[in-house]
């Protein structure tokens, strides 16, 4: 087990696999701070809205956010005077973007449910286990144990030690899927005359749709209202 330079222990993995992780740890320490922004930047068209509206405004902003990085840095790499060191280089700087856009819409539901967020152990397991949809091994054993919505589980019953735990098997699962599959995005995004923009933008859209539907599983229906008080929890 090594130490965050931030706030607590990432999983144990060596080469580029300890870089993505180190990455996802950066992209959750920036935008931590700010979840409550966020959720009132989603309520800003409408300040009576109900967490509901919230939440499928927060996954509104999140795919389109998300896919307009990816279609930008394609779309780069056609653009005149563009080598492909360039594009790869404007990749790789998007991959940390769509790890902070992530975290940040991850951390933002499960505030809006009222899951608190301020210990590191468990905002790795949320952000991780929405990131991959849900499909981790460690995640699906949670989901079959309580009926699907394990992001609630996640605060009040796990041990830190069992989630650090958790997080290891999370880690190597992240690793795999967007170790690999990130640096095939890559390669197509610096394709010439604009198709770098449609695969990039289409992987982004993809991979955002999965992470909603992943939110959703995880907490299941949103609070019928907000709080009364700064204290309280929502209603659910």
């Amino acid at each position: 087990m090594v130490t965050d330079a931030h706030d607590g222990p990432v999983p144990e993995v060596a080469g580029g696999g300890q870089r993505v992780l180190d990455l996802l740890d950066k992209a959750i320490t920036l935008q931590s701070p700010l979840v409550r922004k966020n959720i009132a930047r989603a309520r800003q068209r409408n300040p009576e809205a109900t967490p509901a509206e919230v939440i499928r405004n927060l996954e509104r902003m999140y795919v389109s956010a998300l896919t307009g990085t990816g279609a930008a840095v394609g779309g780069a790499a056609a653009a005149p005077g563009v080598g492909t060191g360039v594009a790869l280089a404007l990749s790789g700087g998007e991959f940390l973007t769509s790890l902070q856009l992530s975290a940040l819409f991850a951390l933002s539901i499960a505030e809006v449910h009222g899951v608190p967020i301020d210990e590191v152990e468990r905002r790795r397991t949320i952000v991780m286990g929405i990131m991959l949809g849900g499909s981790g091994s460690a995640i699906t054993k949670m989901a079959e144990r309580t009926g699907q919505h394990w992001g609630r589980l996640i605060v009040g019953q796990v041990p830190g030690e069992t989630l650090r735990q958790i997080n290891k098997v999370l880690g190597r699962h992240f690793i795999t899927k967007y170790g690999t599959k990130q640096g095939i995005i890559v390669l197509g995004r610096v394709a010439p005359f604009g198709v770098g923009a449609v695969i990039g933008g289409g992987a982004n859209a993809a991979l955002a749709t999965l992470a909603v539907r992943a939110a959703r599983r995880a907490f299941g229906p949103p609070p019928r209202s907000w709080p009364s008080d700064a204290g309280a929890g929502p209603e659910i």
